[in-house]
């Protein structure tokens, strides 16, 4: 039985059809879903990572929890300074408040579903760090749009010697060889 005070409707993203926002390094950004697509309930983005590439340096979501769920490959997750290995399957939720960063393990590639609730319009965000990636935007250009997306960057030393103590390339590797600034 339908409760008759849903004024929500169902979103169905199909296979290929999604932006999909390519890295240099032969991952990308997939966005399945932002805010405005549900209701302000969640984000939804599929990131593939090449091996040892960083996903995303340290940070913190004020008001959003973050769901992270590998469903390929082997990540590195760096929360609230503890170095945590999770493979394909693997299940990890970070509140808010949180400090996180996450790559591929050094010797993996990684392919995994990212899920922000509530949910905060950031296709633009996602966007933005592939133009990074590629060398064609600074990262100093997200700086003002921290409140923005929900994304407040940290001090990345801890999680840089983290990495390099588990064998992951410095700062993701292909993109460092080709002189890109890693977000």
């Amino acid at each position: 039985m339908t409760d008759p005070k849903t004024t929500a409707e169902a979103l169905v993203v199909r296979p290929g059809t999604a932006e999909r926002v390519p890295l240099p390094h032969g991952g990308g950004f997939e966005l399945l879903a932002d805010a405005a697509a549900t209701g302000g309930s969640l984000g939804v983005n599929r990131l593939t990572l090449a091996d040892g590439a960083d996903g995303a340096r340290p940070h913190l979501h004020a008001l959003s929890t973050e769901l992270f769920y590998v469903l390929d490959g082997t990540l590195d997750f760096f929360l609230d300074g503890a170095l945590e290995t999770v493979e394909r399957g693997g299940l990890v939720v970070v509140p808010p408040g949180m400090p996180h960063a996450f790559g591929a393990a050094a010797g993996a590639s990684a392919d995994l579903l990212a899920v922000l609730t509530p949910g905060v319009d950031r296709f633009d965000y996602f966007r933005s760090l592939g133009r990074i990636q590629h060398g064609l935007d600074s990262f100093d250009s997200l700086l003002p749009e921290q409140d923005r997306y929900d994304v407040h960057f940290l001090d990345a030393t801890d999680w840089r010697a983290a990495r390099a103590a588990a064998g992951a390339p410095a700062a993701g590797g292909a993109q460092r060889a080709k002189g890109h600034r890693v977000p």
